[in-house]
């Protein structure tokens, strides 16, 4: 089933209105979540709103809190959240950091205490279509497990950046799992397989079985020890930069996926130190050379991260927003008001 953008953007503003969450705060996170959907990322787009909804009514998000600055010096600035709207929040985090940038070249915000900011790829983007390189990351309760563990032991941490371009950026969004919980979920809805295996089952074997790994929830790390390694230094990264909370004090704070997490957003201005125009040239032979490269399959050549986002969204704007059927009806009941 297919949705147009504005269908599924009014419908997510009303259950949120509804929900409890101020309209001007509403219509940010409707926009995101639709956005996000609209890529190709249905997890963090319109599937996330019901956990978000849950999230509202348990108290878990405060939504009418706003940062406030904690500390500056220089080109850095460190807020506190207070458990706000981790989408709202993170916008604005994203934004000081360019404001920054303009000034000096980079700027760096780190927050803490806030609440998940769903897709990250969003601050990234934001950031390039600014014109600005955009570097984010943020820590996660324990949800996967460190390599060599069978229990959760360290967050599946996201890191993101972004590399601005006239053609469009080009945009990592990552999580350190081969398969991010959300994307397990999508997997799920839709009764497939993934193409790799995406963790372990009861039995410790890996497993293409999305159902088993939600299961047990031992994720597989993005390159065995490699992704749960980079996950822990992230974390530990996030954590001093923004005086905020580790992952193990988010797991003990037990208000749901990132309740109380710490992010960091940092903008650089990518001609701070070269002339556009070669520094572009370079930019555009690299992405020439690696997109030219031999496929696999002549039917999917090779892309840079985000090019193949572009097509997404053009595709979802063109012919309507793919939903599945059972989030849909139930997010058009809250916008209903029947919870």
């Amino acid at each position: 089933m297919r949705v147009t953008f504005e269908e599924m953007r009014s419908t997510i503003k009303l259950a949120l209105v509804n929900a409890g969450v101020p309209e001007a705060k509403a219509e940010l996170c409707a926009e995101i979540h639709t956005e996000s959907s609209a890529d190709g990322v249905e997890s963090h787009g319109l599937n996330r709103i019901p956990r978000f909804v849950d999230y509202i009514r348990k108290g878990y998000v405060d939504v009418h809190a706003e940062p406030t600055l904690i500390a500056a010096k220089g080109a850095a600035e460190n807020y506190d959240g207070h458990m706000g709207i981790g989408v709202t929040n993170a916008l604005f985090a994203s934004d000081q950091a360019v404001r920054l940038a303009k000034l000096h070249g980079i700027g760096l915000v780190t927050l803490k205490n806030t609440t998940h900011w769903m897709r990250g790829g969003t601050y990234a983007w934001r950031t390039a279509n600014k014109g600005y390189m955009g570097i984010s990351w943020i820590n996660t309760e324990d949800c996967m497990p460190l390599w060599g563990s069978d229990e959760q032991s360290v967050g599946n941490n996201p890191f993101c950046i972004a590399i601005p371009r006239d053609k469009g950026p080009i945009v990592l969004d990552m999580a350190m799992s081969q398969y991010a919980y959300g994307k397990l979920g999508v997997y799920q809805l839709s009764g497939k397989q993934t193409e790799y295996p995406c963790g372990f089952d009861e039995n410790g074997r890996m497993t293409t079985d999305p159902g088993e790994v939600i299961k047990t929830r031992r994720i597989m790390p993005t390159g065995y020890w490699k992704g749960s390694s980079m996950a822990i230094v992230l974390d530990l990264a996030a954590t001093m930069m923004s005086n905020g909370n580790s992952g193990t004090e988010i797991t003990h704070i037990n208000k749901g996926s990132c309740g109380g997490c710490s992010q960091i957003f940092i903008a650089y201005d990518p001609y701070l130190f070269g002339d556009k125009s070669e520094i572009d040239r370079k930019i555009e032979e690299r992405i020439i050379a690696a997109d030219a490269a031999h496929p696999l399959n002549e039917k999917h050549p090779v892309h840079c991260p985000g090019e193949s986002t572009i097509h997404r969204r053009e595709v979802s704007m063109r012919d309507g927003i793919h939903v599945d059927d059972s989030v849909w009806k139930q997010v058009q009941e809250y916008a209903a008001g029947r919870f």
